[in-house]
This record gives structure tokens, C-alpha cells and sequence, in this order.
């Protein structure tokens, strides 16, 4: 007879949440700071931005395996050896002897955050039923924020304390054990809530609803995109420059912030209350979505962050010019926290019915394959030219993708994409 227990947001809330507001503490503490402690290596401005592209050159290549080793060892274990890796790739980053062996641990703990993050959905998958998965995954995305939030401030005053950038990364490193012990403290979700696990017969072992739908998102990943192609190429290249976007923005700020002389502490500062203003609004962001449809947050967001990016491409060497970086940073998270959501709420859209997770993979990678692209773009356009030409560049970048989004969103994703017998949005669409 089943012991199945009654489901409580409230009893999954600190397995589900807590580890996931750790590990996004530790990584908003010391990701912003990856190209000031890259150029106290010695990097140049435009091998600094390398450096910091390689969390989202990670976390890409981390898209591929992380669905096997999710479906292989659980959720839970899998977040706890991502939170080891993460530990591991840290003390590279903080032995590292030059910007080379620093590229490679920022590289790692991409690998890390891409097999963390898909465990923890498939967490949300497995023990949250679908009647509060919408209202968790929301819940899910503002813990990911906060930790954005609070990190920042964090490194602000250990860097004011120990005068050092790299002691930040030690607030990783003290996350990420915190989540790994959390993780291991608490008691197994699969014991408290039976009736989230699918049966596989009496002489198999037992895999979760989460576990199933991470080996689902990659297997046959690149097949899957190729079965895709039509909305993929064409919606999808939209959502790559949203991700674009986004990434440009994480590696930009800090990348400025060193090229105009602004101290490490206030940098932390400035972004902390950057992240702040992102946080806030996520929730909001879901509730214009689903009131007003999907182009009211995605076209605003991809046009102000184009506009911040060109804007802040003509601020460099204004007398001004570090308020001129403090108003654009505000602007351009002002502008990213409208768009918060939106690439799941999306995939949701289109993904088809039945069997979605094969989708949803290809349509995570390829937004994925635009935060990884812009990084190294800015990196190479800077080399090449400078760090302004960049920054105005990738805002150009971003109106083309506002126009993609603005000319495919209404045939591929309307604002009530289930109501009409014949869905629009089905991916099989050309």
C-alpha cells in the first residue's frame, strides 16, 4: 500500500531552492569579477573577455553529457558532483598562475553550471506536481536572481575586508559545500513523495520522472535539431540573440568597468544593485506574458538592451563616464529583468505535446549557442578593434533580433498558442 504523503510546495522548497540560491550566490559573487582578476594576471582587455566566456562556452559543451549524467546518477547526486566540480575548478582558478590555466578553470565551472542547472529541473520535474510546476519554475528563475543579487555584495565587503579580488572566489567555494551538505542532509524527495517516481518493474531500478526527461533532452540532441530546423533557424535564431544579449551584458559590464579605471569593490557594488533591479522584476515579467502575450517582454527587453549596448559604446571616454556606466548598468537590467522568463515560456510554447523534452533540449542549446557566440565576439571585436566598436556592435546584433522575434513570435507562438485546433506552433512548422 502506498505511504504517499499529501505534495507541499513548502516541503520540497529547501531541497529544491536552497541549493540552487547557494550555488547562484557563489556564481554572482565571482563571475562579474572574472575579467578584473583575468587582468590582474596580466590578460589582455580583449583575453579578459575571453576568460569570461568561457563559463557560457562551458556551460554549452555541458548541454551535451549533462542530460546522461542527470539520467545516470539522479538529480540530487548530479547537483552534489557539480558542486564538487564547481569547488574543484574554483582552486584551479584561484592557484592559476596566468590567464591560460584561470580559462580553464572559468571553463569548468561552465561544465559544472550546466549539469547543475538541468538536475535541478529535472528536481522540479520529478517531486513538484504539474499543478504548482509553473509557480516553482517562476519561484526557481527569482531564487536564480536573488543569488545574483546577494553575490555581488558579498564580494563587495570580502574584497573590502581582505583587499584581495581573488578571496571572492572562496564564496564559491563556501556555497557550493553548503549546497552539496544541504543536499545531503536532507531527507531523500523520492522517500517523501512516492508518487512522483515511474515505476520501471520489480528487477529495474527505479528512474524518476526528471531523470527520464533529462536523458530525453539530449539524446540525439543535434537529430533532434536537425528535425527542428524550420522553427529552430528561424525563431530559435531569435532566442540565440536573446541569450546573446544576456551574455553580452554579464561580460560587458565588468569588462568596462576595468577599461575606465572603476576599483573592484565599487564594480561588485554597481552590479550587485544591477542585480537587485533584474530580481525585481521577475515575477511581473510572467504576469505581462501571460496577460498580454509574449511580445510585450521580448521585444522591450531585446530593444533596450540593443539601445543600452549602443549607449554605452559612446560613453567611454567621457569626462562623465563612470555615472554614464552606473545609469546604462541600471537600463540594461531594467531591461533584462522585463525579459525574465521568457526562453522557457517560449520553449513551453512551441514544444509539442507529447513528448517535449527532445525539443526543449534542442531549443535550450541553441539559446545556449547565442550566450556563447556573443562573448566571444566581444573578446574578438575588441582584439580587433576596440571594447566601444564591441559593445555598439552587439547592439546592433540585438534590434536584428528584435526584429526576428517581432516578425516570428505572432506565427509560431501567438498568445494563446493551445486554444486553436490547429496549433500554430508546432515546432514541425516550416
Amino acid at each position: 500500500m502506498s505511504t504517499e504523503r499529501p505534495f507541499s510546495l513548502r516541503g520540497v522548497a529547501l531541497a529544491a531552492f536552497l541549493p540552487t540560491m547557494l550555488f547562484s550566490i557563489g556564481e554572482g559573487a565571482m563571475i562579474p569579477l572574472i575579467p578584473l582578476v583575468a587582468d590582474g594576471l596580466g590578460a589582455s582587455l580583449a583575453f579578459a573577455g575571453f576568460i569570461a566566456a568561457m563559463v557560457m562556452v562551458g556551460e554549452l559543451i555541458g548541454d551535451i553529457p549533462s542530460g546522461a549524467v542527470v539520467s545516470r546518477f539522479g538529480e540530487r547526486n548530479s547537483m552534489i558532483g557539480a558542486s564538487v566540480l564547481a569547488i574543484l575548478a574554483v582552486l584551479v582558478c584561484i592557484i592559476a598562475p596566468n590567464p591560460i590555466v584561470l580559462a580553464v578553470g572559468i571553463f569548468l565551472i561552465g561544465l559544472a553550471t550546466a549539469v547543475f542547472a538541468l538536475a535541478r529541473h529535472a528536481f522540479m520535474t520529478s517531486y513538484v506536481p504539474v499543478a504548482y510546476r509553473a509557480r516553482a519554475l517562476s519561484t526557481l528563475g527569482g531564487v536564480f536572481r536573488a543569488g545574483w543579487f546577494v553575490g555581488p555584495f558579498l564580494a563587495a565587503g570580502v574584497i573590502h575586508l581582505t583587499g584581495g579580488t581573488t578571496a571572492v572566489f572562496w564564496i564559491f567555494i563556501v556555497c557550493c559545500l553548503a549546497a552539496a551538505l544541504v543536499l545531503l542532509l536532507l531527507p531523500d524527495p523520492s522517500s517523501t513523495f512516492a508518487s512522483a517516481q515511474s515505476g520501471a518493474g520489480a528487477d529495474k531500478p527505479v528512474r524518476t520522472a526528471g531523470e527520464d526527461l533529462a536523458a530525453a533532452e539530449t539524446a540525439g540532441l543535434f537529430a533532434t535539431i536537425w528535425q527542428y530546423r524550420g522553427v529552430l533557424l528561424r525563431l530559435g535564431t531569435g532566442a540565440g540573440l536573446v541569450g546573446a544579449m544576456r551574455a553580452t551584458r554579464t561580460v560587458m559590464l565588468p569588462l568596462w568597468a576595468v577599461s575606465i579605471g572603476i576599483n573592484e569593490p565599487d564594480t561588485a557594488l554597481i552590479i550587485g544593485i544591477a542585480g537587485g533591479i533584474d530580481f525585481a522584476l521577475f515575477y511581473a515579467s510572467g504576469q505581462i506574458m501571460d496577460r498580454f502575450g509574449r511580445m510585450w517582454t521580448a521585444i522591450p527587453s531585446m530593444i533596450g538592451l540593443s539601445l543600452g549596448l549602443i549607449a554605452l559604446a559612446f560613453t567611454h571616454d567621457l569626462p562623465a563616464n563612470a555615472q554614464w556606466f552606473i545609469a546604462v548598468a541600471m537600463f540594461l537590467s531594467l531591461a533584462n529583468g522585463i525579459g525574465s522568463g521568457l526562453l522557457m515560456t517560449l520553449g513551453a510554447d512551441l514544444a509539442p505535446q507529447t513528448g517535449p523534452a527532445p525539443f526543449l533540449g534542442a531549443w535550450r542549446f541553441t539559446a545556449d549557442f547565442g550566450s556563447a557566440a556573443a562573448p566571444l565576439a566581444v573578446a574578438g571585436i575588441t582584439a580587433l578593434v576596440s571594447l566601444s566598436v564591441a559593445s555598439g556592435t552587439l547592439g546592433v546584433v540585438g534590434l536584428v533580433g528584435a526584429g526576428l522575434l517581432w516578425r516570428y513570435i505572432p506565427r509560431y507562438a501567438p498568445r494563446h498558442p493551445r486554444l486553436t485546433p490547429t496549433n500554430p506552433t508546432s515546432p514541425r512548422r516550416r
